[in-house]
Order: structure tokens, then sequence, then C-alpha cells
């Protein structure tokens, strides 16, 4: 496959990132990183309880200095976060200024954490040498108290109570205010704020840019203040001289008009008046004086002089007409002067910048792909480029406090086992720009979330997605155990461990040459293979554990925490994820072996390793147990005690299904050019026949391929037939999570119990991990995409020209790739309009009519009988992997059995 930076090298937006590889590359100094929300999370929590949420709440977050980062709306911010801008607006009946997007916190909302608002990702280059972002502005007064009420009061059984149902958005009486910004250059932007009314009624409306200084110096750690103040200007737009000691100088314009700018300084101070009730503030000028002087009218805590760490620049409008657009213009650019900054090179700058764009996107989307697929596609990678937020968070520091700040309680330094949180991460300390999986719900990374972020982004943006990849296992962030680090709420919890298929997929869509980016991750994806065999194999029998594995409430019982006391969980999923990640490692192994022969060993140690986890699973245990279960003819978690008793619990779930990923095949290759590997297996086969009965050699053909397989041919069509079954797993939109058999509910013995379950295909019933995310029934986007993955390997490979039912009981046969490509297209329906022009994926309160129609919504997951969006509303995180399926079409950039040429074809 030619790499993608073959297909982009030509247009201009590919140039510039040939020429920024690195995070730190100039083009890539200035980007949307402002976090959409910094309240609420655990870098901000000094309580003794650990209760992020109550700690630094959304009141808080208005008068209160952050200590690790910012946030905003449609913020755009430098690598390190040191200078922020956002536009803030006020209708004129808001009880504060909209300055950050509202939304529940997990205990407010009836489904855990949940954003309130409405906005979209519009476009944008991967160097933000272009982006657009639109926000809708209710000009009623914003519900933020009906919001909190009505959702505290409703149960889990019923659907969220969102903004559109308040009636305050009714007659389409709100503003749309889109965010844009040009770079004329790597450090010149231009910045443009338009809002449209399209209400039946003139309205007021103020639009207010903020700029400021992250605080850095009240902490005790740096005692550097940056500067910002106004200067003298040749014109009538007011200009403002900008200095930090990393960004050096900068000078910002802000357009002349007849509706402002009043210019108002203040400081990114905390108001320890309003937040603490003492009686005088340390700097008399806090960070919302701002709020204070447009919604109060009260200018007392305005800076009296032109300079201060924060900005605000007014702009009111007192009435927008009917369909009218106000339009506010900005520009930021570095050193002491700038000259005319409004000319001809400004409004060409974002006509030029808005072509290259689509010029890349032309480069990106294939040509026949139609303009619904084509929108949804270049929709998600926005999303995906708008989510890439700067993340700073040194735990050694979290933990110590600040000297210049009260000690942190003694309890936060609490072992984790004790109830401590991230207590055993010291090392980590991050200060970097990292995919997030929502950019409200879920602003800090998560390691197996970011895994299928990076595949969609290799598209796009090669060089990142390899980077964020490493980050992850460079030595501030993975565990000097070899752990990767998960999330912020608890870094020592496991997720699935996809991040060795994920290498291998961007190395094969950046072309397939870049074996020092393959050895990187190899060399510190060893030590993570060398943690799950050391951690989460207990019995030492090659069956794992790992608890809940992302999956959340998957199963009858939460099984990170509430395993029957004196029983061992088994599972079936951790088992079979270390399957696949040994596969994964196998073929990383086998593509450097090629130009390094030192390699061979590992693909044979990978091979050795899975041949014992096949084993495992076949019989381990005195009682010879097995995950398999041939009366059911699935997979399940088993329950071991102390006397070697074995209770399967009888669940059908993904957890039975995540068998079916661990396949790969060796390219034809592999028997030309790697004769220590091939002599090994051929060695493993003949004299440990029952480790090695799922590794399935096909001989025939111009291009023989062995294929590894956890699930052999003989088990395989029980499988599939559950999961083509239509009652079962198989629903219109993709794979459920849990099986529809338990849609009356039904019990199971577990370890004496009787536990019940049931298939829920929306909301969550219960409160397990959050309640804002289910894995009892809908149909969740990475699972489905491993699944078409592993499909389209077996159909490659052993399977071959097979053909089964599909869906079962229909009577029509296909091969595998060809069930993997309807299975596609069952996900891309999600977000393809039906006859009225509504998408089925759509959250259920998204209006209907052309303002709402034209942008797609990109959901955490998806109502399995409806399609219905549902969970975290902006998911352009894993969702995104909608691009990664229109754009593939053939499957090129899951399965590469031919693997790149080298000279080594060649030989005699």
């Amino acid at each position: 496959m030619d790499a993608v930076r073959d297909h982009l090298a030509a247009t201009a937006e590919g140039h510039r990132l040939s020429q920024s590889n690195s995070d730190d590359s100039a083009w890539r100094r200035w980007g949307p990183y402002l976090a959409a929300r910094q309240w609420g999370t655990v870098r901000e929590d000094y309580s003794a309880d650990g209760n992020a949420w109550d700690y630094f709440d959304f009141d808080d977050s208005h008068r209160r200095a952050y200590r690790w980062g910012e946030d905003g709306i449609a913020g755009l911010c430098d690598r390190f976060g040191f200078l922020n801008l956002a536009i803030a607006m006020w209708n004129g009946h808001d009880d504060r200024l909209k300055e950050r997007l509202f939304g529940l916190t997990n205990t407010e909302g009836n489904h855990g954490e949940d954003v309130k608002e409405y906005y979209w990702a519009l476009d944008a280059t991967p160097t933000h040498s272009w982006a657009r972002w639109l926000y809708r502005y209710p000009q009623a007064a914003f519900p933020y108290r009906t919001l909190l009420d009505a959702n505290r009061s409703r149960g889990q059984d019923v659907d969220e109570f969102e903004l559109a149902d308040t009636g305050v958005l009714a007659d389409n009486r709100f503003f749309d205010v889109i965010s844009t910004h040009a770079k004329l250059d790597s450090g010149d932007i231009c910045l443009v704020y338009e809002a449209t009314n399209h209400g039946p009624d003139p309205a007021p409306l103020d639009l207010v840019p903020q700029v400021w200084f992250r605080n850095t110096w009240a902490w005790g750690r740096d005692d550097r203040r940056p500067t910002m103040r106004q200067v003298d200007s040749p014109d009538a737009h007011p200009r403002f001289r900008i200095h930090h000691a990393w960004l050096n100088t900068y000078v910002l314009a802000a357009e002349h008009a007849a509706e402002g700018p009043e210019v108002m300084f203040c400081n990114n101070e905390t108001d320890e008046v309003a937040c603490f009730g003492v009686l005088e503030n340390p700097d008399p000028h806090p960070k919302d004086a701002v709020n204070a002087a447009i919604v109060a009218g009260d200018r007392s805590l305005l800076s009296p002089t032109p300079e201060g760490t924060k900005l605000g620049l007014r702009y009111h409008f007192d009435a927008v007409a009917p369909g009218q657009t106000v339009r506010v213009r900005l520009r930021l650019a570095a050193g002491e002067r700038l000259d005319d900054p409004f000319g001809p090179a400004f409004d060409a700058a974002l006509t030029r910048r808005r072509a290259e764009a689509d010029e890349f996107y032309t480069a990106v989307i294939p040509a026949d792909v139609d303009d619904n697929d084509r929108l949804v596609a270049r929709r998600a990678y926005a999303g995906l480029l708008w989510g890439r937020k700067l993340y700073r968070y040194s735990v050694r520091e979290w933990l110590q406090g600040d000297p210049a700040q009260p000690e942190p309680p003694p309890d936060r330094r609490r072992p984790e086992a004790q109830g401590g949180r991230n207590t055993a991460w010291s090392h980590l300390d991050l200060a970097d720009v990292i995919s997030m999986p929502d950019d409200w719900e879920y602003p800090w990374f998560a390691s197996w979330d970011l895994a299928f972020h990076t595949v969609a982004l290799a598209a796009v943006d090669p060089d990142f997605a390899k980077n964020q990849l490493l980050l992850m296992c460079r030595e501030w962030a993975q565990h000097p155990d070899g752990q990767l680090p998960a999330y912020e709420w608890n870094f020592s919890d496991v997720n699935p461990p996809v991040h060795a298929w994920a290498a291998l997929q961007v190395y094969y869509t950046d072309g397939g040459t870049d074996r020092d980016f393959l050895v990187r991750i190899m060399t510190k994806l060893l030590l993570n293979f060398g943690w799950w065999v050391n951690r989460k194999d207990a019995a030492g029998n090659e069956l794992f554990e790992g608890g809940f594995l992302g999956m959340d409430n998957i199963s009858v019982f939460d099984r990170s925490r509430a395993v029957p006391p004196g029983w061992r969980l088994e599972q079936s999923d951790a088992t079979s994820w270390m399957a696949f990640f040994t596969l994964c490692m196998l073929r990383i192994a086998q593509e450097l072996a090629r130009e390094q022969p030192a390699w061979e060993e590992a693909a044979t140690t990978f091979l050795e390793r899975f041949g014992a986890i096949c084993a495992a699973v076949e019989n381990f245990g005195e009682a010879s147990a097995s995950l398999w279960d041939d009366r059911d003819g699935f997979f399940y978690d088993i329950l071991v005690n102390q006397a070697g008793d074995v209770e399967p619990v009888r669940v059908r779930s993904l957890v039975g299904l995540v068998p079916l990923l661990a396949v790969a095949n060796s390219p034809d290759w592999v028997n030309r050019e790697l004769p220590d590997f091939v002599e090994r297996r051929r060695w493993l086969q003949h004299n440990r026949p029952d480790e090695f009965a799922h590794l399935l050699t096909v001989s025939s053909g111009e291009r023989p391929t062995s294929t590894m397989s956890l699930v052999d041919l003989d088990r395989l069509p029980a499988v599939l037939s559950r999961l083509f079954d239509p009652r079962e797993f198989l629903s219109d939109y993709g794979i459920r999570s849990l099986s529809a058999v338990y849609r009356d509910g039904e019990e199971v013995d577990v370890a004496g119990q009787r536990l019940g379950i049931r298939y829920t295909p929306g909301w969550s019933e219960n409160r397990m991990f959050g309640g804002n995310s289910n894995w009892r029934g809908p149909v969740w986007f990475p699972v489905n995409v491993l699944l078409i993955d592993a499909l389209r390997t077996r159909g490659a490979g052993a399977a071959g020209a097979q053909t089964f039912e599909f869906p079962t009981g229909s009577g029509q046969r296909f091969t595998l790739p060809e069930i993997a490509d309807q299975l596609r297209q069952r996900l891309v329906s999600l977000f393809r309009p039906d006859g009225a022009g509504r998408r089925p994926g759509q959250q259920r309160d998204a209006g209907t009519g052309p303002l709402w129609d034209g942008h797609p919504t990109f959901s955490e997951y998806f109502h399995a009988e409806t399609g219905t969006g549902l969970g975290a509303s902006h998911q352009t995180g894993w969702t995104a992997m909608i691009a990664h399926l229109i754009c593939d079409h053939g499957g090129e950039q899951f399965d590469h059995p031919q693997g790149p040429a080298t000279d080594k074809e060649t030989r005699p």
C-alpha cells in the first residue's frame, strides 16, 4: 500500500506536514489545544476524599485560577498552554458570561456526566493552518438551574433532559457563533468570530474575545510573570504587546468597529472573596472581573491601567437582526510590529487556507465517496483534530502540593490499595498535546481509546499518530513495571492491550516502511507484554485477568471489584486480548526481522507464547477446564476456587467474541525470508500438536499463508452463527455488546448466587462505573472495527473462499471479507440520512431541519435497535473510526499479507 503521505505530498497542507514531523514543529506550535473543560478533573482536585467534581465545580471555574490548564470555547493556545485565546458571549439575559461549556457532573446527571450544549467541529487541517468550530448560543437566559434540577429528579430508566427539551431553542431563537482561524504563517494567526441570528426577532449580543496567560506564577515554583499591555497604535485598531519568557513577544490586534472593542484588563487570579469569603482579594483584579463588568455592570474589579494577564475585548451589538451575521476579527503575530493587520492579506489568508483544506481532503477521501459520506468523514477528522488538547499533569508535584499553597491533605498520599489515587504513578509527568476521547465528558487521555484514534488519524497526520502511540510508552508515561497508564481517574486500571494492533495499522497506513517507529514501539511494548504476563496471570497458567477491561458493566458483577469471595476470575476476554496482543507482537517482529534477523527469535518467542495460551484455553487446572463451552458453542469467563472447582459465567456477550480477534496471517514472504522462524514453527507443529492445533496452514494457491487463530475452523461456524444471528448479536447498526436473547432478563448461577442480567440496547440501567456508559447491549465502534478486521484477516488466510450464512437463518452465504464489508456498511449507515433527512445515529435531542441536519453527531455508542447516539455526544475519538471505514472500502489498511517489498523478495 502506498503511504498516506505520498497521496498528500502534492497538497500545500501535505507539504507543511512533511516539514512538521515533530510535535514541537513551528506549524504545530499553535492549535485548538485549549481544553473544553478543566474543572472537575483529577488534576485540579486537591481534596481529601478525591471528589474531583465537587472540589472544583462549574461555578468555581469562573472565578478560581486553575493549577494545571485552562478551558474555553473554541479555544486556541500554544503547544504548552502559556497563552490562550477563546470566544465568550453574552445575550443580555444570562446570569454569567458564556465563557465555557456547561454540563452535569457524574452524580448530577441521571446517566453520569453530560455536557448540555450544542457545538460542532466544522473543519480542521492537521497543522491547524485552518480550522472552524460552531457553537449554538440561546438568545434567552441559559437554563442552568432547570437542566440541573430536571436531570437530578430523573431515574435511569428515562432519557436525559437536554437543552433542547427546555424550549429555549424553539423557533430557532439562537445565535450560531462560528470561530475560524487561519495561519498566514506559523506565527501569524488570523481569527474571525461570526454570529448569525437564526431567530425571528432582533436580539442583543456581546462577542467578547478573551486572551490570557495560564497562571504559572502563583504556586511557588516559577515566580516569573508574563506581561500583556496595550500599546500605541498607528491606526484605529487597538494593539497589545504580549511577552512571555518561552513564547517571546507577540502583537495582538483587535479590529476597530462601531461596536467596539471596549478594552478590559484584569489578572488570571482567584477571586478569593467570591470563592472563600475572605474580606479582601490578594489581587484586586481577579479573573472574573470581565464577567462582573459586562453582566453585573460592576467595573470595580477591572484593572485601572491597560495591562494585566487577562484581556477581554467587548463588542456590543444592540440588536442583531433576523438572518444578520455580525463579525469580529483579531490577529496574533510573533514579533514587535504588526502593520495593516486587517488589510488584504488577512482575507486572502482565509481564502487560501480554506482552499488548501479542500485540496487536502480531496487527497484524503477517495473520489468515489458520495457527498454525505464525504461530509461525515471530513467532520470526523475535524473532530479528531479539534480533540487534540494540551494535557499537563505531574503526579509527583500534584501529590506533594505546591510551595506557595496549602499542603494537600495526607490522605491523598495513601497507597492505591488503601484508597489513594495514582500514588503508584509519581513518575508520570506529561505536558503534551494528546488526543482526547471527548473534549468535555472525557477531557483526558485513555490509552485504549487513543489507540483507535491513531488508526483514524494516520490517514491525515501519520507522524502525529505515531508520536501519540510512542508517547504512551515513553518513560514519563509508561510505568517502570511496563503498564500503560489507563486514564487519570485511575492510571492503574487495566485497558485492553490494543497498542500493538494500532501500531501495525498506523505503520501500514504510512506505507509500511518506517521500521524505526516499529523498533521504538516494539521495545517498549515488550515491557508492557511482560507486565501482563507477570501481573495479570495470577495462577501462572496462561489465563489472564484484567477486571473491567474497558467494558464497564458487561458482566453480571463488577469484574474489577466484586468477584465472588474465594474465587478467581479467569477472563475469556483478558486471555483473548493477550492472544491478540501476542499475535500483533509476532507480526511486528516478523516485519522487523526482514531487515534485522535478530528479531526472528522474538517472532519465535511470540509464536510459542501464542501456542501456550491456546493450550491453556483448552485445558487448565486439575479439572481440565476450558474457556470454550461445547454445550453452547461459545467462550465464557470462568470462576475457579482454591479447591480447583470451576464454574463458567454463562453470559453471551462481547467477552465471548473477543477470541475471534486473535487471528493473524503470516505472509508468504515469511516462508522465504525467515527460515529459522519457519523451521521452529514446523518443529512445534510436529512435536507439540496439542498446543498448535490452532495453527492452520494453507499450502495451496499462489500465495500460501499460515493463519494463527485462537478459534479453529471446527469451532468457528458455531461462534459466527451467534455473531451473525439477529436474535443475538447482529443489529441493523453493527454488533451488539450483549446477546439480545436476554431481552426479558435472565438469572445465572454464579458461585452459589443467582445474579441477573438483561439486554439493554440503550442507556445503562445501573450505576456501575458511573452509569454514563453501557456495555449490556448497545453498539460500540471499537470492538466492531476489530471484529471487521478479524473477519477480513481470516478471509485473507485460512478461511479462504469458505462461505458462511449471513444473517443466520437467512439462507444467504458469503465469504468473510464480503460479510466484513456488510458489517462496515451497517456502521456507516448510522451516519446516512433516511428519507426524512435524519441520520439514525443522531442523538435524540438533535433538532431537525437545515440548521441541524447538516451537522452529524459522533456519539460514544449507539442504541442497538434504533441506532440513536448515546453517551458522550462529541466522541470523535474512537467513533471517528467512521472516517476510516468510509475511506477504506477494501480493507487494505486492515490486512497486508504481502507486506512491503524488499530486496530479499528478488533473491533466487
